[in-house]
């Protein structure tokens, strides 16, 4: 049986709703009030606190698993990058959630395991190698 037969075939088989696309769903379908639903709940200031973290808990991800041909090619762009003084965008992995970052790298600071970069506003953000 096919959940959504009337997408195209990405969503076909997906069976979690709200991975797809409003216009495949079925219009019948009300699409409710979202994450307000959860307040009327809240009475307790315990229990309040529970489902603040299983709300933000919802959009986290898993830390991306590179192999070893990724971390050379990640080098190798970062090598470049560094000699030619050029813009990169950086995809970080912090706390469960993918931050992107845009600027040029300042240094790499091997000691550490970081490196410095900085934005078109000149603000400079340390990051750590290991969760790039």
């Amino acid at each position: 049986m096919i959940p959504n037969p009337n997408a195209p075939d990405k969503y076909k088989y997906e069976t979690d709703y709200r991975k797809i696309p409003r216009e495949y769903l079925n219009p019948r379908i009300p699409q409710g009030r979202g994450k307000i639903k959860w307040q009327a709940f809240a009475t307790l200031p315990e229990q309040f606190e529970i489902l603040n973290k299983i709300i933000q808990n919802q959009d986290k991800t898993e830390k991306p698993i590179l192999t070893e041909d990724t971390w050379d090619s990640i080098n190798y762009i970062f090598q470049l990058k560094v000699k030619n003084d050029e813009l990169c965008s950086i995809v970080y992995w912090e706390n469960g959630h993918l931050t992107t970052y845009i600027g040029k790298i300042l240094k790499m600071d091997e000691i550490d395991n970081t490196f410095s970069l900085y934005d078109s506003s000149n603000n400079i953000y340390k990051l750590n190698n290991d969760t790039v």
